[in-house]
């Protein structure tokens, strides 16, 4: 075990970062099983209780909450109805509904590649219009390009739970977001009247980066973007820019948090996806993104920054002062995974590794540094389909990640070799059957434990 000089050394060599309630997500039907949306929540043959128990607080979160002053806390109906639903959840519907998962992800998958395969033998010429948003003829599409109505918006994430092919991915994630509408009618104007929203923004505020007050701001940022992971298209000298401009005209819109490093990775996946609605080639990271025609540049600009933005709504205390939400998320892992993994909980405490040390990445950058690109797009259709994805299902897939491990963590004795471990973990060669899993896991994870408040106490 590490002296506690040789751990602050090699903290220091490492240069990680150390830092000084969630609404219920219903859970969609695919594939989980609700109780919470079904009824199911009393014991066949048992009577509904008079007076709902209200589950005791415990007084270090409660006071962790104050401090942090968290946008995300639960109310006391909340509090009620996952009480009931904790103490009531069949464990063995939630288990072979997991394991049906896993089991029909190469039914999906092989689904997915014929709906390619298919549409690539039909497609005709595109439309010289570029605000034109593409349609693929197949399920997912269908359900959004007829779509008027909420009922067709929820197909829409029945069927992107699973994965979205990527010829129609550009659109489902723009439907997906709230970026475009559901009516079809007004989606032309609303990218149009979006994308001209956003450049105003450009020709009101990016002259202001040398200012003396903004000056930081845009040196972090510039100096951050090299930084990035070396899948974003070479980080060539178009993208350099249009990254830029996309994070400071963010920062200088959210004054309350600011730019905060982390934010950077979160516009790649957007962008990326965003670029494949224009060009042929599958190895997009290759692609010289400045052949592309000007409008177009900036129709994935713009379309990159929106999304990037509802993103960010939905996350934005994991980047306000001392970034509370992430601290806040990473004590809700360790006492999750405390619950679901002892061991591995116990092992980590007994060689003085803290959850901060890995996991604080891990909720700011969204497991974009853990696992390669692809997977993190694969992870999003998820996250985007999963109300609160990116905030409380994200939780439930950071456990199973860190449980998918045990073995290797189990094996490790030593504080150091524990931590770099977890620091670079093997996923180099994971693709969606890998993210598949994992997410089937975090399904099992979520409805097993089914929120329940009890999972924070000490």
């Amino acid at each position: 075990m590490a002296s506690d000089g040789g751990r602050k050394q090699f903290w220091k060599r490492s240069g990680a970062k150390v830092p000084g309630s969630i609404q219920h997500v219903y859970g969609a039907q695919h594939p989980p099983f609700d109780p919470l949306l079904h009824g199911t929540l009393i014991k066949p043959g048992s009577k509904p209780p008079a007076t709902p128990v209200k589950l005791k607080k415990v007084s270090t979160f409660q006071e962790f909450e104050s401090n942090t002053s968290d946008a995300w806390d639960l109310g006391d109906d909340d509090d009620e109805l996952l009480a009931i639903a904790a103490e009531n959840l069949n464990t063995e519907v939630v288990m072979e509904t997991a394991h049906k998962v896993i089991q029909n992800h190469s039914k999906l998958q092989e689904q997915h590649k014929f709906q390619e395969e298919h549409l690539q033998e039909e497609k005709q010429v595109e439309s010289s219009e570029l605000t034109s948003v593409p349609c693929g003829d197949n399920r997912l599409v269908k359900s959004v390009s007829e779509g008027h109505t909420s009922s067709s918006s929820e197909e829409l994430r029945k069927l992107s739970w699973s994965g979205i092919p990527k010829r129609v991915r550009p659109i489902a994630w723009k439907l997906l977001s709230g970026y475009l509408p559901a009516n079809v009618d007004r989606r032309e104007s609303t990218l149009k009247r979006k994308r001209k929203e956003y450049f105003a923004f450009v020709e009101q505020y990016y002259d202001s980066r040398n200012d003396e007050n903004h000056q930081d701001t845009y040196r972090q940022i510039h100096i951050d973007i090299p930084r990035m992971s070396p899948e974003v298209l070479r980080l060539q000298p178009k993208v350099t820019e249009i990254f830029e401009r996309i994070l400071f005209i963010w920062a200088i819109r959210h004054p309350a948090s600011g730019y905060v490093q982390g934010i950077n990775d979160l516009v790649t996946p957007f962008f990326v996806v965003f670029v494949c609605e224009y060009i042929e080639e599958e190895e997009v990271e290759n692609f010289d993104v400045s052949s592309l025609p000007e409008e177009v540049l900036q129709n994935i600009e713009a379309d990159s920054y929106w999304c990037m933005s509802k993103l960010l709504d939905g996350i934005q205390d994991n980047y306000t002062f001392a970034q509370p939400g992430i601290q806040k998320k990473v004590k809700m892992l360790e006492e999750l995974v405390s619950r679901i993994d002892e061991q591995v909980h116990r092992h980590l405490d007994q060689h003085e590794v803290k959850y901060l040390q890995f996991a604080f990445r891990w909720m700011n950058n969204l497991l974009m540094r853990e696992v390669p690109l692809r997977c993190t797009i694969r992870l999003w259709d998820t996250y985007q389909s999963e109300p609160e994805g990116f905030s409380h299902f994200h939780l439930y897939v950071c456990a199973a990640f860190l449980v998918r491990w045990r073995k290797e963590i189990l094996e490790e004795k030593d504080f150091q070799e524990l931590l770099i471990f977890l620091q670079n973990l093997p996923t180099v060669h994971w693709g969606d059957e890998e993210i598949s899993v994992l997410l089937a896991e975090a399904y099992r994870l979520k409805f097993a434990f089914a929120d329940a408040p009890n999972h924070y106490k000490k």
